[in-house]
C-alpha cells in the first residue's frame, strides 16, 4: 500500500521472495512455486494486481526446511510484477514476473506461516544515457547474442530470456542484460544492480567481458 503524499515512494508491508538470483529492473523471472506461503503470496498479488519483492538470498536456502537456518536476504531489491501464472496441478504454480523498480528495505519481519514482509523506499529509475563510443562493442555484442538467441529459441520452439523492445541505445538495459546473462557469482550481480549510475554500471561489465575475451578490451 502507498502511504502519503510526502512519502509516495514508500510500499508498506510488500511481500519479500527471496531467491538465490538477482532480479534486474526490465528482467524475466520465470519460477516454479509449491512452497504455501509463495502460493498464498502469488493468489493475492494476482488478485489485487500488487507487486511482489525478490531480495537475493545471503543466507539460507530458497526452500523452507525443518531444521533450516535463518534466511538472510540484501537490503536492496527489485519490485517484481505479474505477467503470467499458470497453476497446472493443485499446489504448483508456474508464473513469469517482470522486473520493476528497485528498493531499498527499511524494516522487515518474518509472518507465522514464513512469508517475509517489509516496508521499503522504492529506488529512482536509472536514468536514460546513451551508450559511449568506447563502450559500443559492448551493445554490440549484446545484439549479436540477442539475435543469435532469438534464432535458436525461433528454432526449438521456446522463449526469449529478454523482452521486448531491445534497448541497445541504452546504458542501464544494455548492462542489466548483460548482468543477467553472464555467470558471474550472485553477491557480484547484487553490487551491479544495486549502483546507481548506469554508465559506471555498463563500463565494469565491459571490463568483465573484455577480460573474458567476449569484446576487445
Amino acid at each position: 500500500m502507498v502511504h502519503d503524499v510526502n512519502a509516495a515512494l514508500t510500499l508498506q508491508s510488500l511481500p519479500l521472495f527471496p531467491l538465490g538470483t538477482v532480479l534486474f529492473p526490465g528482467g524475466l523471472l520465470p519460477l516454479r512455486i509449491f512452497e504455501v506461503r509463495y502460493l498464498d503470496m502469488i493468489r493475492r498479488c494476482q488478485k489485487t494486481g500488487a507487486p511482489f519483492g525478490v531480495v537475493s538470498l545471503t543466507q539460507g536456502q530458497e526452500v523452507r526446511l525443518p531444521g533450516a537456518g535463518h534466511e538472510g536476504f540484501a537490503a536492496v531489491g527489485t519490485l517484481a510484477t505479474l505477467a503470467e501464472v499458470e497453476s497446472p496441478q493443485p499446489g504448483l504454480m508456474m508464473i513469469r514476473a517482470h522486473g520493476a523498480q528497485r528498493f531499498r528495505i527499511q524494516a522487515s519481519e518474518q509472518l507465522k506461516h514464513g512469508l517475509w514482509v517489509a516496508d521499503v523506499t522504492q529506488l529512482a529509475d536509472d536514468l536514460p544515457v546513451p551508450v559511449p563510443e568506447d563502450l559500443q562493442a559492448t551493445a554490440d555484442a549484446l545484439g549479436r547474442l540477442l539475435e543469435t538467441l532469438e534464432a535458436q529459441t525461433q528454432e526449438a520452439g521456446g522463449e526469449m530470456p529478454v523482452r521486448t523492445p531491445w534497448q541497445l541505445q541504452d546504458c542501464g538495459w544494455v548492462a542489466n542484460r548483460w548482468c543477467e546473462m553472464l555467470p558471474l557469482g550472485t553477491p557480484l550481480k547484487q553490487r551491479l544492480m544495486e549502483l546507481d549510475n548506469p554508465l559506471v554500471r555498463l563500463e565494469l561489465v565491459g571490463d568483465l567481458l573484455a577480460r573474458n575475451g567476449i569484446t576487445q578490451g
